[in-house]
C-alpha cells in the first residue's frame, strides 16, 4: 500500500526568491524565507488545507506516518543512517497528521534524539495500526491544536 514520490499540494507560506525547491532544508523559527501571511497560516496549519486534495486523490490519507521531501536530513544526516528502519514507514501511505504531530514532536528535526522519536513513532503507527489508533490521533491533534500547537 506504500506509494513512491508525491506532489503535497500546501498553500505557499514563503517567499518563492528564498524557497528550497528540494524541500529539504527544513523551516526554522523566525525562518527569513516565511511571509508575513505564511507565519500565520503556518501556525494555524491553513496552509496543510490543500493537502485533503491529496487525500481524496488516494496519494495521502488523513492519519499515517508524515511525508519527508527526498533526502530529508535530521539533524544534519539522512535519515535513513540515523534509523536503519527508516525506510519501513513507507509501507502506509503518508498522513496529513500522525501520531508524532499529536505528541508534539513537529518543527525541525535538529537534534538526533527529536529526529528518532519522532521516526519511532511512525514505526510504531505502521506495526500497530487500527481504526481506533487513527481516531484517537485525530482527536488527539484536534485538542493539540486548540491548545495552542507548536507550528511555526
Amino acid at each position: 500500500m506504500g506509494c513512491g514520490k508525491i506532489r503535497v499540494f500546501k498553500f505557499r507560506s514563503m517567499r518563492t526568491d528564498r524557497c528550497d525547491v528540494s524541500g529539504v532544508n527544513q523551516t526554522v523559527r523566525d525562518d527569513p524565507r516565511v511571509t508575513r501571511l505564511g507565519a500565520i497560516m503556518r501556525r494555524t496549519n491553513i496552509d496543510e488545507l490543500p493537502q485533503l486534495l491529496n487525500v481524496l486523490k488516494g496519494d495521502m490519507s488523513l492519519v499515517g506516518p508524515r511525508c519527508h521531501a527526498v533526502g530529508m536530513l535530521a539533524a544534519g544526516m539522512p535519515c535513513e543512517e540515523l534509523v536503519p528502519e527508516y525506510h519501513r514507514r513507507h509501507v502506509m501511505r503518508p498522513g496529513m497528521t500522525g501520531l508524532s504531530q499529536m505528541r508534539g514532536l513537529r518543527g525541525p528535526t535538529d537534534r538526533q534524539g527529536k529526529a528518532r522519536a519522532r521516526i519511532a513513532c511512525d514505526l510504531y503507527y505502521v506495526d500497530n495500526f487500527t481504526i481506533w489508533l487513527d481516531l484517537r490521533i485525530i482527536f488527539g491533534t484536534i485538542i493539540s491544536e486548540l491548545r495552542g500547537g507548536n507550528g511555526f
